[in-house]
């Protein structure tokens, strides 16, 4: 019954039978047989099912608290069981870009060869989700939050640039003003992308109206883009690979993105997250 609730928790959050697939991993014909399932079972309507989509029913929102804390408990007796007796067994790290947390790992895989480290690359807030669904023991994320219940080091700054193809107009400068960008395509990372909302605050705060707008979801398309002429985009120095068909353009006024590491409180002092901050606290000192 545990896939049940869980199909159920996730479209209830979600709001959408296709995102929790997605986020599932399952096929959406899959999730809806689970719901269903669950519903004919005991013979309760957990969704009303109209024309704009599903709604939670009175029954599914009084379920909803306590299928979280079920989830909540089953995570925490998976952390107990990967960090109980010798430092052993799985770290799972959720990282919006690899270029600072892939060097810690490095570290961290030098001192503890026996741990196994897995990381989930995705934007800021997919990241931060998945740390506060136990799905990520550390999250790494350029979004600066002030939350009382997650622990925060700064890992790094960087600068944001401007990414063009040598072949571009401005390929030949080496500094711009935002005005410069007026007219030309600029290639946006999807919502929920700290480098997007800085850009476009940027460009806001400027009065900068790119000629349009094209939004693609991950920062290596993006550069692929960027490769084949199609636009320039906004990106963090460290980002821009080395590659002759790139040119990196310096930007007047441009905002600074951080990398922060993040941790719940309430397990920064199990033996695995503990021993990766420590790391971490040592190399950033």
């Amino acid at each position: 019954m545990l896939a049940e609730l869980k199909a159920f928790y996730t479209v209830a959050r979600l709001g959408s039978v296709t995102q929790a697939a997605k986020k599932l991993g399952l096929s959406q014909p899959t999730v809806t047989t689970q719901i269903r399932q669950l519903e004919s079972q005991y013979g309760v309507e957990l969704f009303y099912r109209g024309g704009r989509g599903l709604s939670l029913s009175e029954e599914g929102v009084r379920l909803l608290p306590l299928v979280k804390e079920l989830l909540q408990r089953e995570a925490d007796i998976d952390f107990h069981l990967r960090n109980a007796g010798q430092l052993q067994g799985r770290l799972r790290i959720g990282a919006t870009a690899p270029y600072y947390v892939l060097d810690l790992i490095k570290r961290f895989r030098e001192v503890h060869p026996q741990i196994v480290v897995s990381v989930e690359i995705g934007n800021s807030q997919q990241v931060i989700e998945a740390l506060e669904d136990y799905r990520v023991d550390l999250a790494a994320s350029s979004q600066p939050l002030d939350d009382a219940r997650l622990t925060r080091l700064q890992l790094g700054r960087d600068p944001l640039v401007l990414a063009v193809h040598r072949e571009h107009p401005l390929a030949a400068l080496q500094r711009v003003p935002l005005s410069a960008l007026s007219g030309h395509c600029l290639l946006l990372r999807e919502a929920g992308s700290t480098t997007r909302q800085l850009s476009e605050a940027m460009l806001a705060n400027a009065g900068v109206q790119p000629g349009a707008r094209l939004e693609i979801g991950s920062r290596e398309s993006i550069r692929e883009a960027v490769l084949r002429n199609i636009g320039v985009s906004i990106i963090a120095r460290h980002e821009v690979p080395d590659h002759p068909a790139l040119r990196v353009i310096e930007l007047d006024d441009a905002a600074e993105i951080g990398e922060y590491l993040y941790c719940l409180k309430e397990r920064r002092q199990a033996r695995l997250p503990a021993a990766f901050l420590a790391l971490a606290r040592q190399a950033t000192g």
